[in-house]
């Protein structure tokens, strides 16, 4: 039997790996998306802390649009709304019923319901802008959005835990759980003081960060695929194209139902961690 040499072996492998895989050395082909999407290069001040760039841009488009939308709606607010002031109102309607008060209750979701709004509709605003034409990217979708956002709330939080018990008293409550057995706290108070200095404001900005990643990944994975099967592909290949634009109509649905259900879930876990710092006990 002869032998085989895996030198040979592996350069065979690589050769037709490089064969199957639809990307070109010289540029062309399909171009699947990377990471590098989301560091797009400097419109101005390039190389500066000031640096500006595509997502800072669609992120002042969405604030414009936020703050427009809601500046028409309180002038032109009516007695007997019509449908664009109705939109509007059930927005703040089910924020304050929906996620402020059934979390909070009525009494203290009246001091909350402002952040809350701010919140959910901040990030509404600008998670919708990945599917945007000519924006194309979720202004969440870097970490320094999420992270602002995550830290209000965290400062709110602690705010809230201390106006209500003092310092002494919510570290008392957050760190030691009453109804635990003393020799207990030596393995849940670290446990306690991770979760609620560190972990609580970082799964906020983490969550809603890699749902956005993960959405625009996908369609611009789809629409790329359908534009190099309808345009670059052989003849035999174009049907792939209605496939894959059909893929990218769904993944476009599926994106506007995650940016809403991801600023839900940032708006009820604030609610949450705001019950929980000013409650009698954890």
């Amino acid at each position: 039997m002869a032998r085989i040499d895996p030198t040979t072996t592996r350069e065979c492998a690589l050769t037709s790996l490089v064969t199957v895989l639809p990307l070109a050395a010289d540029g062309g082909g399909f171009q699947p998306p990377t990471i590098n999407d989301f560091f797009p290069p400097p419109i101005l001040f390039s190389g500066t802390w000031f640096e500006f760039n595509r997502v800072e841009l669609v992120r002042i488009v969405a604030a414009l649009v936020i703050v427009s939308l809601f500046v028409v709606a309180a002038r032109r607010a009516k007695l007997v709304p019509g449908r664009f002031q109705s939109a509007i109102e059930w927005v703040l309607d089910f924020v304050r019923t929906g996620i402020a008060e059934d979390v909070l209750g009525k009494e203290n979701a009246k001091r909350y319901v402002p952040l809350l709004t701010t919140v959910f509709v901040a990030i509404l605003g600008f998670n919708l802008t990945g599917i945007v034409p000519f924006l194309n990217i979720a202004g969440t979708s870097r970490i320094g959005l999420p992270l602002l956002l995550a830290l209000w709330v965290y400062v709110m939080y602690l705010g809230a835990g201390i106006k209500k018990h003092g310092v002494g008293g919510f570290l008392k409550a957050s760190l030691f759980p009453p109804g635990v057995p003393p020799f207990l706290y030596v393995l849940l108070t670290p446990v306690e003081l991770l979760q609620v200095f560190v972990i609580r404001p970082a799964t906020l900005a983490l969550r809603l960060t890699a749902n956005m990643i993960a959405g625009h990944l996908m369609l611009v994975l789809c629409f790329g695929a359908t534009e190099y099967f309808l345009v670059e592909a052989a003849p035999a290949m174009k049907a792939f194209g209605v496939l894959t634009f059909l893929s990218g109509f769904v993944m476009t649905l599926f994106e506007v139902f995650v940016a809403a259900l991801q600023a839900y879930i940032f708006a009820v876990l604030a609610a949450v961690y705001l019950s929980l710092s000013i409650a009698d006990e954890h």
